[in-house]
């Protein structure tokens, strides 16, 4: 089974990506004890203040979908209300 990648786009509420970032963080360092999650960075966009995105690298399909419906995502999701406006996750199969 192929790798799966997860690009997440965030556009975060103006003046609140600072507050974000621990949060993400936070979900990245349980996410990576979550089995099959292979690598998670958080990126930001250098000249435009309200993008975060995310890089996730799951072992495969199933790894990817134990942690979708995981209590880590769950969290977030509470946390983020209000701080994020929109979310946009893009599934890309990786080519070795």
């Amino acid at each position: 089974m192929p790798k799966l990648a997860n690009v997440v786009t965030i556009e975060v509420a103006p003046g609140r990506r600072e507050e974000l970032l621990p949060l993400l963080a936070a979900h990245k360092a349980r996410s990576l004890n979550e089995p099959g999650t292979l690598q998670f960075e958080i990126l930001l966009a250098k000249n435009e203040d309200t993008t975060v995105l995310t890089y996730e690298i799951y072992r495969d399909d199933a790894a990817f979908e134990t942690h979708r419906n995981g209590s880590s995502l769950a969290q977030l999701r509470e946390e983020i209300s209000g701080i994020v406006v929109k979310l946009n996750g893009v599934r890309c199969a990786v080519v070795d």
